[in-house]
């Protein structure tokens, strides 16, 4: 039986007592959001760890970090980094999106440090196993070493694995009818599509989409069904290359209810703030409510070095529109491969929004910690502010750096404090006088 069949029959499990008690949530919440696919519990049967979260309606919105290597960049050591400041920093799950250097071995490290789920993309091996190691084309890449690919990370313990199923000759016919300035940027989109044109045939993630279920039933993995037509920049936002996937998504979703799998469903990427709740709202209706996971959006194109902050922004509005899960975007997207600092700014960046969703979408206890803070900063009490921030070692350096971080005020004020100004002038003494 998988999580979603326990679900469905009613069967309580310690799965879902260790995961409702996370969530802060009744076991029957859960198991009925489960039930009815708007809430996934992302944990593979082979990957052991305690602290076990869910994704969806009624929950607090995740957020997810991207680490990986790349061919000029294959070392273990850095990615290891970057997964142990992912966690430092709070992120709720992790995607090793590796496609240099040993990648068995680096996705064994990262899955023996990784107390929370883990996602990949498995074309990524299957692609970089074909050109690095046996010096074919993307388009050569054989649809059995695909699935043996899928089927390897699934027995190795991968929790989520984004497939990019909903590409098909259809969808392409829609992009083409409809011009875009930058065509596909997804990467596994990209790698699909070439290998769809060169050999002429049906994207095999689609043809054997049967096949792929049973195996990833078989060991419990969520299927995060990926958005390879997502747009690259807010002029291809929301177009009919983007609907008619999401489209074919919605569709695969039942088939993969009905298989008993898991699913989460992936969207956009670059789109203007004035475009994020609808396509929020059109990927709840299409997709029968399913957990929504969006990368960003980022809100404007022009802002490379900076694209965290247009992220979050778009983040805190899908998430406040409904959106279940972010992934993070760092300072370096569009530029470089990220660093542990830019993991460490992204994670920061993207929990704020996730907590700004969350204040906005009435969740119970999301105030709690601001309140806590007002009162802190209302008291002056410097100690309890670095405490409850969501990034203490940041407010920490910046307190100190202050001229009189030892004060009662802060260095941009000193004795003209407002709070202090405040209480002098509302004291008994002067109210009574």
């Amino acid at each position: 039986m998988t999580i979603r069949e326990d679900a469905l029959s009613g069967k309580v499990t310690p799965i879902f007592e260790n995961c409702a008690a996370n969530e802060n949530v009744s076991v029957e919440q859960l198991m009925a959001g489960v039930a009815d696919g708007s809430i996934a519990i992302p944990k593979n049967r082979n990957h052991h760890f305690d602290r076990i979260v869910a994704v969806g309606q009624g929950l607090r919105t995740k957020v997810n970090a991207n680490i990986g290597s790349s061919k000029d960049n294959p070392g273990i050591e850095p990615e290891l980094e970057k997964l142990c400041v992912s966690l430092k920093a709070g992120a709720d799950a992790v995607m090793d999106l590796s496609m240099g250097g040993n990648l068995d071995e680096l996705r064994g490290e990262i899955l023996k440090g990784c107390p929370i789920p883990l996602g990949t993309v498995p074309i990524y091996q299957a692609i970089a196993e074909t050109v690095e190691g046996r010096g074919l084309a993307i388009n050569e890449v054989g649809v059995d070493d695909i699935f043996r690919v899928i089927e390897k990370q699934a027995i190795d313990g991968v929790d989520f694995m984004t497939i990019h199923c909903g590409i098909t000759f259809n969808t392409l016919e829609k992009v083409r009818n409809h011009k875009r300035m930058m065509g596909v940027v997804s990467r596994g989109g990209s790698f699909t599509i070439d290998w769809m044109t060169a050999n002429n045939r049906e994207n095999p993630m689609y043809e054997r989409f049967d096949d792929l279920l049973a195996i990833l039933k078989e060991h419990e993995v969520t299927l995060s069904l990926g958005d390879g037509i997502r747009p690259g920049c807010l002029a291809d936002a929301t177009d009919r290359g983007q609907v008619q996937e999401l489209i074919h998504l919605g569709e695969l979703t039942q088939r993969a209810w009905e298989a008993g799998v898991q699913v989460i469903i992936e969207g956009p990427g670059h789109m203007p703030m004035n475009q994020i709740e609808a396509n929020v709202l059109l990927q709840k209706r299409l997709c029968h409510n399913a957990p929504f996971y969006v990368l960003g959006p980022l809100v404007t194109d022009i802002a490379p070095g900076y694209d965290h902050i247009t992220g979050a922004i778009g983040g805190a509005i899908a998430g406040a529109a409904g959106a279940d899960f972010l992934c993070y975007v760092t300072p370096a997207e569009h530029l470089k491969l990220p660093d542990a600092s830019d993991v460490r700014e992204g994670v920061i960046a993207s929990k704020i929004a996730a907590h700004a969703a969350d204040i906005a979408k009435g969740f119970p206890g999301a105030m709690d910690q601001d309140r806590a803070m007002a009162e802190c900063r209302n008291n002056l009490d410097w100690k309890g502010q670095i405490d409850l921030s969501l990034d203490p070692e940041k407010a920490r350096r910046f307190r100190e750096e202050g001229d009189s971080y030892k004060g009662d005020a802060c260095s941009m004020c000193g004795s003209y404090c407002a709070i202090k100004v405040y209480r002098r002038a509302t004291s008994e003494e002067r109210m009574g006088s």
